[in-house]
């Protein structure tokens, strides 16, 4: 177990934030110049952040609640010294280590420790046994905390369930008119309820609301899913432990890469993985870098996904074209595909030629496969060997077709106006090449080509 407590993700910690500005302000705050004084212990995290003023901001985080308190006038909730403090911890490891808390950190903690004890046990005149008393204090600390957050999502679930009934008993004809702050307002809602999975597909809500013709069946069907995932949640206890684990992940429970590498279900997969695509992409403050791999043996896929943001690099580098002799170990779920990697085994080097790849009916039958075991995926990775692009004419969407010309898949509509299209028909010349990409109910994103060396679209 992690004696500073189970690290964030930056996502998660971004998702508290009450708007925009917060988020921006408090990623600039994420970097040790700003704090002379940080420290964690069992779920805590304490700093002083350097103001305008001669005494720094006292700013203690339990991440547990989650709850705040900073000394600075702010009247945000949290605050941008509460938000630079928790992504500075969430992101490299080492940058806060663990300590003891100073005495005005320590007072706060105990004072909500303690009422957070007499809330779970019911006991008013009790007293809560001190932090180390025992060596199984810290384990039980965090058994606890997992409940509390566990009833808190619970709540958030049951909470969202009434709203979309309140949804659908009113109708869905109007609901465009609400605009984004009523989706604002429930996403916020259910971060309040640490469900940060949950509150982002809320608020896909507000976009699917307003984009365009035919907006309330798209509307009702992610309606649909947000009400399995609710009621998936609700009932966790009676799911195959596969499937539990996906519906954690989805309503934001995440896992600690370390805990996936050593946990004792854990089998790595050792095989010489391919890299088919590296794409990074911003998200606010944050840098995200997804690596897909497929390996040489097993034929399985997997991505490594990593996030960086103010001096915090991102994990890995791997461009297309690489193979790597390498053990990943797959994180818990109905359909694995996240990875940690493992132990590395030899350098990578190039690869000579593509990956073995299946028609557009083959690529359609992994995505149903995928979607059969985990109904929240918006996408599968797949290789498509021996297609032609072909240009969508008067506003149709692109499409890449079988060689025999038997079928074809639709190019998601997302990727028209990008300049990688042309240059894949360039690359093809319109003869049939190997694509990769990913594959959903929106049609397909290529990411790679070879013909024969493989070009980043």
């Amino acid at each position: 177990m992690n004696p500073q407590g189970e690290r964030w993700t930056s996502d998660q910690v971004l998702a508290l934030a009450p708007d925009a500005p917060s988020r921006k302000a408090g990623g600039r705050l994420a970097t040790p110049v700003s704090w002379p004084e940080t420290g964690t212990r069992d779920g805590t995290v304490w700093g002083l952040c350097k103001g305008s003023g001669s005494k720094p901001y006292r700013t203690v985080v339990d991440t547990a609640g989650p709850a705040f308190k900073c000394s600075c006038p702010s009247r945000k909730f949290p605050c941008k010294h509460a938000l630079g403090l928790l992504l500075m911890w969430a992101g490299e490891e080492g940058a806060v280590t663990g300590g003891e808390p100073p005495a005005w950190a320590e007072e706060w903690i105990t004072a909500r420790r303690e009422r957070e004890q007499k809330k779970v046990s019911g006991d008013t005149n009790g007293e809560t046994a001190a932090a180390g008393s025992a060596p199984s204090a810290a384990p039980e600390a965090a058994r606890r905390r997992a409940t509390l957050r566990a009833q808190r999502i619970a709540a958030g679930a049951t909470e969202l369930e009434q709203r979309l009934e309140d949804l659908l008993r009113s109708g869905l004809a109007t609901a465009d008119r609400a605009g984004y702050g009523t989706w604002d307002e429930t996403a916020a809602r259910m971060v309040d309820a640490q469900a940060p999975g949950l509150a982002s597909r809320v608020r896909e809500l507000g976009s699917t609301a307003a984009s365009g013709a035919d907006w309330p069946s798209r509307l009702l069907a992610e309606c649909a899913l947000i009400h399995l995932l609710d009621q998936a949640f609700l009932g966790i206890d009676r799911l195959p432990p596969a499937l539990a684990a996906t519906v954690r992940t989805r309503v934001g429970l995440t896992t600690d890469a370390a805990d996936v590498l050593a946990g004792p279900d854990t089998a790595t997969v050792r095989d010489r993985w391919l890299v088919l695509a590296q794409q990074d992409a911003e998200e606010g403050v944050l840098t995200s870098r997804r690596i897909w791999l497929r390996g040489e043996r097993t034929g399985r896929m997997a991505l490594h996904l990593s996030f960086g943001g103010p001096d915090r690099a991102l994990d890995l580098s791997l461009p297309g074209g690489l193979v790597l002799d390498a053990d990943l170990a797959y994180y818990p779920g109905a359909r694995p595909l996240r990875v940690v990697l493992g132990t590395r085994h030899a350098d990578p080097v190039p690869v000579t030629g593509p990956p073995p790849g299946g028609g557009t009916d083959a690529a359609l039958a992994a995505y149903g496969d995928a979607l059969r075991d985990d109904p929240w995926l918006d996408t599968w990775p797949v290789v498509l060997a021996d297609v032609v692009p072909v240009p969508g004419q008067a506003g149709e969407p692109w499409q890449l077709a079988d060689a025999d010309g038997e079928s074809a898949l639709p190019v998601d509509p997302r990727c028209a106006e990008r300049a990688g299209l042309w240059r894949l028909a360039a690359i093809s010349g319109g003869e049939p090449v190997t694509v990769f990409g990913e594959c959903g109910h929106r049609g397909f994103v290529p990411l790679t080509t070879w013909d024969p060396a493989p070009v980043a679209l």
